[in-house]
This record gives C-alpha cells, sequence and structure tokens, in this order.
C-alpha cells in the first residue's frame, strides 16, 4: 500500500512538471533550413517566459514537436543541452540560446552589432565561424549564416 501511495505521489509530481501553461499562442510560416533540419510549412509557436514547444506540421499532420527550455527535446528522438542541440542540428559555434532567441525575436549574441530599424533591429555578425545576417520586424524573422548554411525564416500568419 505505500509503495501505491509512492507511486502516485511521483506521478503527481512528475506529471505537473510536464504540464505547462503557455502565455503565447501564434501560427507561423516556418523555413529551417540546417544541415540535418529541411522543413518549410505551417509551424504553431507557444511559448512562456521560460519554455517555448514548436509543433511543425506539413500538410495539417503534425510532423515534429520541440520543446525549449533549460534542454531541447526533439519527438522520437529525445533531449539534448542546447549546446549538443546546436553542434547537432545548427552548429557549434552559436551561443546555446541562438534558437530560442531567434524563435522569439530576440536579439542574438548578446546585442552584438545591433541596428535599429523603423520596425525592428537587424544585427550583422561576421567571425572566422560565422556569417549571420539576423532582422526582426513585426512581421517576420529572418536568419541565415552563410558560412554554416543554415536559413531560419518564420513569418506571422495572424497579422
Amino acid at each position: 500500500m505505500k509503495l501505491f501511495f509512492t507511486f502516485v505521489l511521483f506521478s503527481i509530481f512528475i506529471g505537473g512538471c510536464s504540464i505547462k501553461n503557455y502565455n503565447h499562442t501564434s501560427t507561423k510560416l516556418l523555413t529551417l533550413k540546417t544541415k540535418k533540419l529541411k522543413f518549410s510549412d505551417i509551424a504553431y509557436l507557444r511559448h512562456s517566459e521560460d519554455a517555448i514547444e514548436l509543433d511543425l506540421f506539413v500538410a495539417g499532420k503534425m510532423v515534429s514537436r520541440f520543446h525549449i527550455n533549460h534542454l531541447i527535446c526533439v519527438e522520437n528522438e529525445g533531449c539534448l543541452s542546447k549546446g549538443s542541440f546546436n553542434e547537432e542540428y545548427l552548429t557549434r559555434y552559436y551561443p546555446d540560446d541562438t534558437l530560442q532567441n531567434i524563435l522569439l525575436g530576440r536579439e542574438i549574441y548578446q546585442g552584438k552589432n545591433k541596428q535599429r530599424l523603423d520596425d525592428g533591429f537587424m544585427q550583422l555578425i561576421n567571425t572566422q565561424d560565422v556569417a549571420i545576417k539576423y532582422k526582426v520586424t513585426s512581421k517576420s524573422i529572418y536568419f541565415k549564416d552563410k558560412k554554416n548554411h543554415i536559413l531560419i525564416k518564420i513569418k506571422d500568419l495572424q497579422q
């Protein structure tokens, strides 16, 4: 009997941690081109201050789900640290929060080379390892790294 109650309490604790209330939900047209990801279709982005859930759809059918908080979890593939995710899916040269910041339209590389625009901002980051153009406006997000052949475009469909 004691074992049963322990199991129930453990299940409630684990289940409670996995349920997330997201403050914002939006529909996006998302293009991802990386060494491991090729996607261009509808995505649903839900997020709170500390977590993101990204569902990718093709022809109305969900094909993948990403959970991002202190780890990045890809449905059916498992969870990785942000640095390990970058190394496997993007490039090891990116700071850990790069994907999360792009999805939320936040500055990357701690605001390095940030230029204000009328409707957002742009960053041009060129180093030995990256050649990034990153532009955020109220309607879209554009990220391109020419050296690492990575493209992320996000267009808001709820305008």
